[in-house]
């Protein structure tokens, strides 16, 4: 056997490891250098557009002319997930002194408090909001399922031209509806959207008194009950 052919196939083999340690040095030793370099540009993107300019612009103060050791990437993108609205963001260098920030917004779909909201995905966060929006009710852990249920609730409701106020789910599971008209709705823990689909249908042929119902009880299998108020006469003299 010939010992050149295997010295040269043993040389060229190192001499490939060590190419590829010295790449790898490289790239890391690049990579370093930049996430050290001071922060003097900031970019947004992703959904940035629907988040307040001013909240925007004095986040990228606070960024800019930060190193990678007194403001981390990681730091950076949990700060970004403060901001109101934010309900996640991703951060990357961008050669040689950029930060890009990429948000992703909440969109609500009610009222939880005086000072939350409950997003289309169930989540709860704080934020300013002025529009007209209808409240859940219930432990935190609801809000998923209040959020998934909704829609369709609204849906239903919409032949007869009644809105949720607020809807409610009760530590027991039990869902409870109070309408714009001020008529609550009481769709017991099962079969809800069968039953609420049977009240709507229902509730046109209804008299007008029956109509002025203040709660309604849909908790029945063939029906419901309606609770109308008493009449008070006055006395004239």
């Amino acid at each position: 056997m010939n010992p050149a052919p295997m010295r040269t196939r043993i040389l060229r083999a190192a001499a490939g490891a060590g190419a590829a340690a010295l790449l790898a040095y490289g790239t890391w030793y690049a990579y370093d250098w930049t996430a050290r370099e001071p922060v003097r540009r900031v970019i947004f993107t992703g959904e940035a557009d629907k988040l307040a300019r001013s909240d925007l612009e004095a986040f990228a103060r606070g960024i800019e002319g930060l190193a990678a050791s007194g403001a981390t990437l990681a730091a950076i993108r949990d700060a970004a997930k403060r901001l109101p609205w934010v309900r996640d963001a991703s951060v990357r260098r961008r050669f040689p002194d950029a930060v890009e920030i990429a948000f992703e917004v909440h969109r609500p779909l009610a009222r939880w408090s005086d000072d939350s909201l409950v997003s289309v995905r169930g989540e709860i966060f704080s934020a300013d909001f002025a529009g007209e929006l209808p409240r859940f009710a219930g432990n935190a852990a609801s809000a998923p399922a209040m959020a998934h249920e909704y829609p369709a609730i609204a849906l239903a409701l919409a032949p007869i031209g009644a809105k949720v106020r607020e809807l409610r789910l009760s530590a027991r599971g039990a869902w409870e509806l109070l309408l714009d008209s001020g008529l609550v709705v009481a769709l017991g823990r099962a079969d809800i959207h069968a039953r609420l689909q049977r009240f709507v249908a229902a509730w046109p042929r209804l008299p007008e008194a029956a109509r002025a119902a203040r709660r309604a009880d849909l908790r029945y299998g063939a029906g419901f009950a309606l609770r109308v108020e008493p009449i008070v006469k006055e006395n004239r003299k």
